[in-house]
Formats: structure tokens, sequence, C-alpha cells
């Protein structure tokens, strides 16, 4: 299809870019495309470890994607979990360990090709377009001549030829001084159309003889779709190498339970946590009216099924006490809360049948261990008082919506928003959503869910957050009295 000549000359156009020294890293280039598998042993810790942190990556983009956030908002709101999940330094960077960095990365985008192949392709194909043009200038040049994608580059004759109708389709300044300019500077490469069909479609690029002339400013699209090409290839090849992975025990339940977080938004630092989150105890009477106030939509359904039922099944009973007990009930009072919630029994069946369980929640019971609250992902399983977003037909919701919400700022002219979310599976988008409408009052604006655009992916993340809001406007309202 490509002549050797061909290819000879868009080498040769060019100084050289090979011969680098990247002194002793494995892995030169920040970029990848994750050709070769990682042959090396890894622990088991260290495989969960590595695929929940992109999974943080690749579910924020996809959240990002749900909330129609626009390409800039998308690389300033990456910028928090790209440090802190999976951080990648320039070559240049001698302070710190590139290969580690690199390796985990590696690592990572193998584990979770496992599952859920088209969602991952295209989360991975946003997040290798975001490190694309997050790189140095040189060292994404660097990784262009590393790899031979197959384009040919047009030669000052050709470009010649064609100069009415490659002018024609450049996308310059608006002022043709400047326009023509930057024609005249413009490299460009010939590729088969159907690489480039998103240039094809918008209009960018002069078509001839089955051929696409791309501008070097519109070479990204020739990587970008080589990438996804090069991944779904790659994909297949995993695909069928997965049912030996059988053989080990401790691999696939991760996988299925890595599959689940990227379905639920995978859960932020509240999962392990069974420590409280609110600095001041919580009282028994104090929980009505922070239900109404602070809590999502999980928590505050079970909350009004226990005032209206005066009991709770099991399953209500332990998500729902766990969630207080970090909210920052404690035991005593908890005690308190289900003993006046539960006031059609006598107090020797409440103590025979529901006390131990309380006690137990908090570790003071059987093997006395700090149990945690159930996350979204756990929730979203969950069918027996699970995530009303997951679980409630459409009209339920949408009636849950507004008797829950009404009062705090969510009206009918928001639904069609949030279901259009839950409708394609992203149920913490839509708490999201509800979070920012319904804290809007106190500067939440659309786009900023929990903090710095994060999303909802626990209760008592939601919770926390909200009394944190409450609590920062009340001492501020005090202080100006003060004053």
């Amino acid at each position: 299809m490509y002549k050797g000549k061909d290819r000879k000359a868009f080498q040769d156009d060019k100084p050289s870019l090979h011969v680098v020294d990247h002194g002793l890293l494995k892995y030169p280039h920040r970029l990848n495309f994750y050709d070769k598998p990682p042959l090396y042993d890894v622990t088991v810790e260290e495989f969960e470890k590595c695929a929940i942190d992109r999974l943080r990556i690749l579910a924020e983009i996809e959240s990002s994607a749900a909330r129609n956030r626009t390409w800039e908002e998308l690389k300033e709101v990456m910028k928090i979990p790209f440090d802190k999940y999976l951080p990648l330094h320039a070559t240049t960077a001698k302070s710190v360990d590139r290969d580690s960095e690199r390796r985990k990365d590696h690592l990572s985008h193998y584990v979770l090709r496992e599952d859920l192949r088209r969602r991952f392709v295209k989360a991975e194909s946003t997040l290798f377009r975001l490190r694309y043009d997050k790189d140095d200038s040189d060292e994404r040049e660097l990784f262009l001549h590393s790899r031979d994608f197959n384009w040919i580059s047009v030669d000052t004759a050709e470009k010649t030829r064609y100069k009415k109708e490659l002018s024609a389709c450049y996308q310059g300044g608006r002022q043709d001084s400047v326009r023509e300019h930057a024609f005249e500077s413009e490299k460009y490469y010939k590729v088969r159309w159907t690489r480039v069909p998103d240039l094809v479609e918008k209009r960018r690029v002069f078509l001839k003889g089955g051929w696409a002339y791309v501008p070097a400013k519109e070479q990204s699209s020739i990587v970008f779709q080589e990438f996804e090409v090069h991944l779904n290839r790659a994909l297949e090849m995993t695909a069928r190498a997965l049912p030996r992975l059988d053989e080990d025990t401790r691999i696939i339940p991760l996988l299925d339970n890595l599959s689940k977080g990227f379905l639920a938004g995978v859960p932020s630092e509240w999962v392990g946590s069974g420590e409280p989150t609110n600095g001041d105890e919580i009282k028994a009477e104090m929980v009505d009216d922070l239900s109404k106030k602070h809590f999502p939509l999980c928590m505050r359904s079970m909350h009004d099924s226990l005032r209206r039922d005066h009991h709770l099944k099991h399953y209500g009973r332990l998500h729902y006490g766990l969630f207080l007990k970090v909210l920052g009930l404690s035991v005593e009072e908890a005690v308190v809360f289900w003993r006046k919630s539960f006031d059609r029994i006598t107090d020797d069946k409440f103590n025979k049948e529901y006390k131990y369980n309380i006690r137990h929640s908090f570790g003071l019971e059987g093997k006395r261990a700090n149990y945690a609250a159930k996350s979204c992902m756990q929730l979203l399983s969950t069918t027996e008082y699970g995530c009303p977003y997951r679980h409630y037909s459409p009209e339920n919701l949408q009636s849950a919506l507004l008797s829950t919400y009404s009062s705090r700022g969510l009206t009918s002219t928001d639904l069609p928003e949030i279901m259009a979310t839950v409708k394609t599976g992203h149920c913490h988008v839509a708490c999201t959503r509800v979070f920012e409408i319904t804290h809007s009052s106190f500067g939440v604006r659309k786009g900023d869910g929990t903090g710095a655009g994060e999303s909802v992916t626990h209760p008592n993340q939601y919770a926390a957050k909200s009394m944190e809001l409450y609590n920062a406007q009340k001492e501020s309202s005090e202080a100006m009295l003060i004053d």
C-alpha cells in the first residue's frame, strides 16, 4: 500500500531525531501506544492499586463527557487527578523516578483492558489526547519519530501543484496576509482518507485519488485515529488471552470489581473509611433535620422509609447505619436513634434482635472489625436499598427527586438533564448534578461537583461536603454580624 521510497521522503525531510540519549530509561517517552505487554512479576496489591488509580482517571474522563465539559474545561479539571493518581513527568525531570511512573501507566493500562471494551477505548483515547496535548513539543516530536505512522511527506512541488485546493481547505488566521504566511510555512502529509474521517467530515483536508492531504497542525488526528485502531486490535488479542487467567483465582475477582468501578465512577477516597467525617458529634435528634438538608437521595429515601414504616429491613439498617456512623453518630447515639425509630416494638425485642447488630457495626461485638460505609459502587450492585438512580423506574425517580429536593431548589425543568445521564448509565453524574443544583445557593455552579469538579462516588462524600458548605456559610454570616 505504501512504497518504501515514499516513507523515506518523510524520513529524509527533516534532521533525524531517532538518535537521542535517554540515559537508562526503560520508557523513553511519556506517550505510549502500549504495543508490548508488561513482562515482569507484580504483586496482587500492586496489580489492584495501579488499576484503581487509572480507573479514577478514566471514570473522571467519562464523567466529564457525560457532563458536556468543553476540551479546555476537561484539561483544567483533570490536572489534579493526573498529579494525584497517575503523574507522568517530562523526560527532562531528573528529580523523580520517571521509569516508575511510566511503568505504573503501562501496567495499569493492561490490567483495565480486560473488560468494557467500547467504553475503555473511548476513555483511553481521550486520556491519550490529553497527554498528547500536554506533552512538550520536542518530546512529542521524538515520540512521533519513534513510530512508523505510514504517512507520506508532501514535497514542495506537489504542494505547489495543489496550492489552490490546499489553501481553500486551510484553517488559518482570519486576516488574508496572516493566513497566507501560515499556509506557506505549513508542512503536509498524505494518508488514506479513511484514516482521518473527522477531518474529512469537517472539510479540513484536500482529497485526491483516495488520499487526504493533512496539514501538520492537524497531524494529531492521524495519531489519535491510529491509537484507537491499534488499541482495538490489541484488545482482541487480550480477550483471547483472558480465559488463561482463570487459572489464577486472585485475578478474576479483581477484574470483576474493577469493571463495576468503571460503571459506577470508581469510588473515591471514602472507600475503606470507617471513621467519622464530621468534626462535631451528631446527636440522634439531629438526624431528621440533617437528612432534609444534606443527605443524598439513597440515604434520604432510607430515612423517609424508616420514619414512615418505623422499620427497615436488614440491608437498609446495614447501609443506613454505617452511613450515619461515618457521618459522626456515636454508638450510644446510634442505639438511641434506632430505638426511637423502632418505636412499635418492646425494649426486650429491640435489645435481643437489633442492639447487638448496631454494636457489631461499630466493631464492639463479634470479630470487632471497623466496617466502612457503603460506596456508590456497592450500592449500584445492590437491588435492595440500593442506588435510586439505578433501580427506580423513570417515573418514580422523577417523583422522588421533586418531592425530596424541590425545597432545595430543584425544579421540573432540571429533570430532563438528570434523566438523560441516568439513561446512559452515569448514575453518579446524575447525583452530582443534583448536588450542584441543590447547593447553588452556596455558590456551587454547574461543573463544580463536590469540589474541583469531582463527582459524587460515596453517600458520605455528598453529605460531608453539603455540611461543610452549610457550616462555612453559617460561620461567615456570624462573622459579619459580629463585625
